[in-house]
């Protein structure tokens, strides 16, 4: 599995008014890869671009971190995958982490190849 993914930012202007885009950057195949990332109930948590906002805090860049899981369906099948959050520390060490998503199912695709 690969380390030290950065989650980067980036403004873009909407309506008048400037916004923060979450993307991660990275090479498959010899093909340049631009994986956007959101959080997890962007529709319905507009929150968390705001905690995203205190993550991130002056800077443009934050650490991906890769969680992965195994659990039991229904059907007795095991389902084995991984949940993401962006992490950052302050100068005390404090640490500072929102969960994350990919944007797309695309983009989902490209971070599980980008992870092999």
């Amino acid at each position: 599995m690969a380390n030290n993914i950065m989650v980067e930012r980036e403004t873009f202007e909407s309506n008048g008014k400037t916004y923060f885009g979450y993307f991660i950057k990275g090479v498959v195949r010899g093909k340049d890869i631009r994986i956007q990332i959101v959080p997890p109930n962007k529709d319905t948590d507009k929150g968390g671009y705001n905690v995203l906002d205190v993550v991130f805090g002056d800077a443009m860049q934050a650490e991906l971190v890769v969680k992965p899981f195994e659990m039991k369906g229904a059907d007795g099948n095991i389902v084995k995958g991984n949940t993401y959050a962006v992490r950052s520390y302050d100068e005390d060490g404090e640490v500072y982490e929102c969960p994350v998503k990919p944007a797309r199912t695309s983009d989902k695709t490209f971070l599980n190849m980008l992870l092999r």
